[in-house]
This record gives structure tokens, C-alpha cells and sequence, in this order.
């Protein structure tokens, strides 16, 4: 063939496990371990490949880190919400005579059952809490109020 260049043979040592791999892999493939190790050898050795594999594991690892900052915003968003919400009725609500409070436990579940349809609809179709609220709230805004 012509350009086709004469190749040098060597001999490698290799674990009767990874040797076992080897052999497997060309079966399947219906290549020469040959071919396979050649390749291997070459996309080791590839500073191409390296770079570009460096490059796929640096752009996934700052997606995950943009997520997880998202997940702690969010999650700071929920602390707080439940945190002002509760301070706020506990403030507000006052304690009921018992005779009343008989009368709002009896109609509690029913309440509950609303309140989770509710949040159940909102989840669903937004918007959410998060999207409501800017991302670029400084602590400074907190100070102000």
C-alpha cells in the first residue's frame, strides 16, 4: 500500500488480568490486539486527547459548581422563608380558649389537605419562590430593613 509506513515491533510485558482484557476487547471488537494496544498506546500518549478530556472534566465540575450554589441559594431561601414565616405567627397568633382550639384542631386536616393541594399546584406550575426573589440580593439590602 502505498504511504502505508513499516511498523516496529516490540514486546510488553502485561498482567494476566489486563492481558485477559486485552484479548476480550479485540474479540468483541473483531480487531487485532495489535490494533487495540496501538490504539490504547496512542491515545495515552495523545496530549490532544488529555486536553481535551482535562477540558469535558473542567466544564462538568463548573456546571456541577454553578448547581450547587443554585441548591444552597435555594436552600437559604427555604431556611429563611420558614424561619420569618414561623417568627411572624408565632408573633401573630395568639393562644385560642379551649373551646376554640377544640374547633381548629377538628378542622386542621382539612386546612393541611388544602394547603398541600396548594403548594402541590404552585410546584407545578410556578412561580417558584426562588425565581421571585433577585440573585443579586446584597447584604447590604438586609441591613436596610
Amino acid at each position: 500500500m502505498p504511504g502505508r509506513r513499516k511498523k516496529t515491533q516490540i514486546s510488553v510485558y502485561l498482567d494476566p488480568d489486563i492481558m485477559a482484557m486485552l484479548a476480550d476487547y479485540a474479540a468483541r471488537r473483531e480487531q487485532s490486539q495489535s490494533m487495540i494496544a496501538e490504539a490504547a498506546i496512542a491515545s495515552f500518549l495523545s496530549p490532544d486527547e488529555a486536553e481535551r478530556r482535562e477540558a469535558a472534566v473542567a466544564k462538568r465540575l463548573d456546571q456541577i459548581d454553578r448547581r450547587l450554589a443554585r441548591l444552597e441559594r435555594d436552600l437559604g431561601i427555604s431556611v429563611e422563608t420558614l424561619a420569618v414565616f414561623v417568627r411572624f405567627w408565632l408573633t401573630t397568633t395568639p393562644a385560642l380558649p379551649e373551646p376554640a382550639a377544640q374547633a381548629a384542631r377538628a378542622k386542621a386536616g382539612e386546612r393541611y389537605e388544602a394547603f398541600i393541594t396548594a403548594l402541590g399546584r404552585r410546584l407545578a406550575k410556578g412561580p417558584k419562590l426562588r425565581q421571585e426573589i433577585p440573585e443579586d440580593v446584597s447584604a447590604s439590602d438586609d441591613r436596610q430593613h
